[in-house]
């Protein structure tokens, strides 16, 4: 039987390339080829990452194409981003493909299936003119999902205008009866702003990215069905596949192997520092790729934690500007530029995560069992947080004062109450043995991703 090579591109954030490359992973793991394209820029960082155990003979390839950006651009600008990569990447990744192609003239190397991100769903038109089969992943909630394919009747119901604007006086939407209200002020095109203009982003993804679910039937996305019943129910197209786990055996068996895709070379040396602590003792303390404090936040935040007096994983960017309080003690804490998520939630010692409850880290931190603190930064993650704490009842929020800063006072007394907190303790066991079923064999997210497979090989 031959084994069919797959094309898989990410938008290039490392919370889009982190699970389309666990999914990459998996389809390995079934049988395919992956040539997983990253950017340019990405790219080298994430072979520069790698600290040489990446292997060319791999099935599954790393590969690149330009952005279209300049050397000296800001990659954190999306808007400026993803309007370079509509008109750069088309005929980039034509090429890629034809040249492929046009070397493997038979066999398997050929690439018979792309798997695009929806937040670069455009590029599907590439795989319509070259003849090849196509799927879009949705990287987030399945709520958000249907959120944007709900916009245009919003619109239509002067509930929002074309900029997504809020045109009620209410404070909440219902976009289904069977679905929980969403409150209008976690909508997460209002929280792109710094980023990326938040109506330019949500025009983006309405007239160039959701257009191609029209060109596959094949919609996945890195969810459970006990996490977001309702919504799975209402759109039923949209399979979960999640959660999108590194596989047990790659890490018992390659201890010191760092995750493939990452931007930032992970440190290991937390990993022992986590076996010399009690079990449950652990706070950890990570705010993903992009969110940035000022000082006086950076200042709270650090004194916070030598307030909890407790031991803490604390995960700070190398890209962080920010000095150190003077009368920061953190004696108590180990501090690491980028940490293999994976591995540490799943570590006996760890209590808590305080998160900015990218989707990525909350669906890692569910599938351990782990408590969350939730601290949203941007985009999806407000929302996220609401998830969290008042639908699945597994976190808790922490509050900003009249400022918009979280105190010290604050994190600490949020720590105490999540750590003598049973209830919330006892919520997340039994929603990590639910959320893990699913992709045990018989599982939903399991048979799903079996179907896919399926698929790719016809």
């Amino acid at each position: 039987m031959s084994i069919p090579s797959v094309l898989v591109f990410p938008f290039p954030c490392q919370g889009h390339v982190n699970p389309m490359l666990t999914l990459s992973q998996k389809l390995v793991e079934n049988g395919c080829k992956v040539i997983f394209v990253n950017t340019d820029f990405n790219h080298k960082r994430v072979v520069s990452s790698m600290v040489d155990q990446y292997n060319e003979e791999s099935p599954l390839k790393l590969v690149s194409i330009p952005d279209g950006l300049g050397p000296n651009d800001d990659r954190n600008n999306l808007g400026k981003l993803c309007d370079s990569m509509l008109i750069t990447v088309p005929e980039a990744l034509k090429k890629l493909i034809e040249d492929n192609n046009n070397i493997h003239l038979k066999g398997d190397n050929r690439i018979r299936f792309i798997v695009a991100d929806v937040h670069v769903g455009w590029i599907l038109n590439v795989a319509c003119e070259l003849g090849i089969k196509g799927a879009l992943f949705w990287p987030a909630a399945a709520a958000l999902f249907h959120l944007v394919s709900s916009v245009p009747k919003l619109v239509d119901d002067g509930i929002i205008d074309s900029d997504g604007s809020i045109l009620t006086s209410k404070r909440t939407i219902q976009l289904s009866p069977s679905m929980p209200e969403m409150d209008t002020r976690t909508l997460f095109w209002f929280h792109m702003a710094r980023h990326m203009g938040g109506s330019h982003y949500l025009n983006f993804l309405v007239h160039h990215c959701f257009p191609a679910l029209n060109l596959t039937q094949w919609w996945l996305c890195d969810t459970a069905y006990e996490l977001e019943p309702q919504v799975l129910t209402l759109v039923p197209s949209l399979l979960p596949i999640g959660p999108l786990l590194r596989s047990d055996h790659y890490y018992k068996t390659n201890a010191t192997l760092r995750s493939l895709g990452q931007f930032w070379e992970e440190d290991l040396s937390c990993m022992s520092w986590l076996d010399e602590q009690a079990d449950g003792s652990v706070l950890y303390v990570a705010f993903g790729s992009f969110t940035l404090f000022d000082q006086n936040q950076f200042n709270e935040l650090a004194l916070g934690l030598d307030l909890t007096n407790r031991p803490f994983l604390w995960v700070i960017r190398e890209d962080n500007k920010m000095a150190y309080p003077h009368e920061f003690q953190g004696h108590k804490g180990k501090i690491v530029n980028w940490a293999p998520q994976q591995k540490v939630l799943s570590h006996p010692a760890i209590a808590c995560f305080v998160t900015h409850c990218g989707w990525n880290s909350t669906m890692e931190g569910l599938s351990n069992g782990v408590p969350l603190l939730c601290w949203p930064y941007f985009g999806d993650q407000p929302y996220n947080k609401t998830h969290i704490c008042d639908e699945l009842k597994v976190g808790l929020g922490i509050d900003k004062d009249q400022n918009g800063v979280v105190s010290r006072g604050e994190l600490k007394t949020k720590v105490e109450q999540l750590f003598n907190d049973e209830s919330i303790k006892c919520r997340c066991v039994v929603l990590k043995e639910k959320v893990m079923k699913n992709i045990a064999k018989g599982g939903t997210s399991y048979e799903n991703l079996q179907r896919f497979v399926k698929e790719i090989k016809e």
